[in-house]
């Protein structure tokens, strides 16, 4: 059950929020300026490289490597070299993981590791394969991890991840908003210098400056009324989020939301590209989850029973190529099935901008709806 009473309690809010997310959320444009400068010092903006890289591999841990990978992949355009790494191993933790390159890889190549946690055992031995392949190595991860030893003696670049002191207070999750963009911010200026995909120094600015607008709308002094951010929190209290998305931007955005979710509130949500979602979840709509499944459900006495988990689209649109949209489609089918909608759009930008505001506002909501209920 969502206590939304707390949602418009700052205090309570903060007291509640022992991981640091709404402090992650909210200093991401600080996280963003800080991972851009420790990229500089490192020598990123200096590097020549000889031609694009045959393939960009990408390995890590968790949801930030995930959805680092999704997004770079995404921002890349058609025909994108990036490839995400999956490990192997007998648990999900940091030293029973294992990463392997492919038969293929070599010195045309190149292998990003991105991590929040530098320790893990399987990513030095894949800085050292990938060594041994010839592949060029560069690695996101905490200073003065065992990583960074690892991949200094593979002559690899390594770049410090931005880090904050509440970091260390509690395990970080994977999903955490300062997690990400301290992960990302190095990895989009490496391939701005590679020509793969458009993230200048001035980009990546601006970038700050949305998600700094964004906290301001956002952030927990700000009313559930007037935030946009606890209202989605709010209106996915007991439903099943179906996330449509629509534009490039939205499509990882709207994924990263899923998994946001799922491992910050415990909430389980699926997702789907527009115009696909529409075949793909038009029977959940029509199914039991759907508001209209239940004919009794409206008079029924409901006091000591759990809430019914019913449907709620939750459509993030990017601006369509060529002005073509299936939002008035989507409207049409939940509303057909009596299921509410959210739509959230951003204001105009560069594909980053729009991207780290899709971002930004889901990210509050996710960790709204976390602390709301007692995750």
């Amino acid at each position: 059950m969502l206590d939304e009473s707390l949602l418009d309690a700052p205090e309570r809010l903060t007291e509640a929020d022992r991981r640091g997310l709404l402090r992650g959320a909210a200093e991401a444009g600080a996280r963003v300026r800080t991972a851009a400068r420790h990229a500089a010092e490192a020598g990123v903006g200096n590097l020549k490289p000889d031609g694009r890289p045959r393939a960009v591999l990408i390995a890590g841990p968790g949801a930030a490597a995930t959805q680092a990978a999704d997004l770079l992949g995404t921002l890349a355009g058609a025909g994108s070299p990036v490839t995400r790494l999956a490990p192997t191993g007998v648990a999900p933790a940091a030293g029973a993981l294992r990463w392997e390159l492919p038969g293929w890889a070599g010195s045309v190549d190149l292998l990003l590791i991105a991590t929040p946690d530098g320790t893990e055992p399987g990513l030095a031995l894949l800085a050292e394969q990938a060594y041994r392949r010839g592949c060029t190595v560069v690695a996101v991860a905490p200073a003065r991890s065992p990583l960074s030893e690892s991949v200094n003696a593979s002559h690899g670049l390594f770049i410090p991840m931005a880090t904050a002191l509440y970091d260390h207070d509690e395990p970080l999750a994977g999903a955490a908003p300062g997690v990400l963009w301290a992960l990302l911010t190095p990895l989009l200026a490496l391939l701005d210098r590679t020509a793969l995909l458009d993230a200048p120094p001035e980009a990546i600015e601006k970038v700050a400056d949305r998600l700094d607008r964004m906290a301001e709308r956002c952030g927990p002094a700000i009313v559930t009324y007037s935030n946009p951010a606890k209202t989605l929190a709010s209106e996915l209290a007991d439903s099943l989020p179906v996330v449509w998305t629509e534009g490039t931007s939205a499509g990882p955005a709207g994924r990263r939301f899923a998994a946001a979710l799922a491992e910050l509130s415990g909430t389980p949500a699926v997702v789907a590209e527009l115009p696909e979602a529409l075949a793909a979840h038009s029977a959940l709509l029509a199914g039991r989850l759907a508001a209209a499944a239940d004919p009794d459900d409206f008079f029924r006495d409901r006091v000591e029973e759990a809430p019914v988990l019913h449907a709620r689209v939750v459509l993030l649109r990017d601006r369509p190529s060529g002005g073509l949209t299936a939002a008035p489609g989507a409207r049409d089918l939940a509303l057909g099935h009596d299921t509410p909608i959210s739509e959230l759009e951003p204001e105009a930008g560069g594909e980053l901008e729009t991207l780290a505001e899709l971002i930004a506002i889901t990210d509050f909501a996710a960790v709204y709806l976390a602390l709301a209920s007692g995750a």
